[in-house]
């Protein structure tokens, strides 16, 4: 039997683990005179593609070029992040005391 926060805990390591993946592998880099000269056509791919884009200049970052869609969702995260009734919510699944077993957490899970 796993309780609660232990599943808590399995479900936050596994998305953070799949979203820092997932933003590896989202990036692209461009150097900074390609991204001066076609800036929309840099958006128009990477919102095609799912990806972000990192400028560089002499090999050193700059920035990153971020598609309003991508934007839109981290900000989204970062705002449910910062939520006390959000952070609550997880501070009392943490506390339960329930305990599931392991089928009822690949049920949960998809697996």
């Amino acid at each position: 039997m796993y309780s609660s926060y232990i599943l808590t805990t399995i479900i936050e390591v596994l998305y953070n683990s799949v979203m820092i993946q997932q933003l590896i592998n989202d990036e692209k880099f461009t150097n900074i005179q390609k991204a001066q000269a076609g800036l929309t056509r840099l958006f128009i791919n990477a919102e095609k593609t799912s990806s972000f884009y990192r400028v560089l200049k002499n090999d050193q970052s700059l920035g990153v070029l971020v598609p309003d869609i991508i934007w839109k969702s981290l900000i989204e995260d970062l705002e449910a992040l910062s939520s006390p009734a959000y952070r609550n919510r997880v501070a009392k699944s943490r506390r339960d005391k329930k305990n599931y077993t392991s089928a009822q957490i690949k049920k949960q899970l998809g697996l």
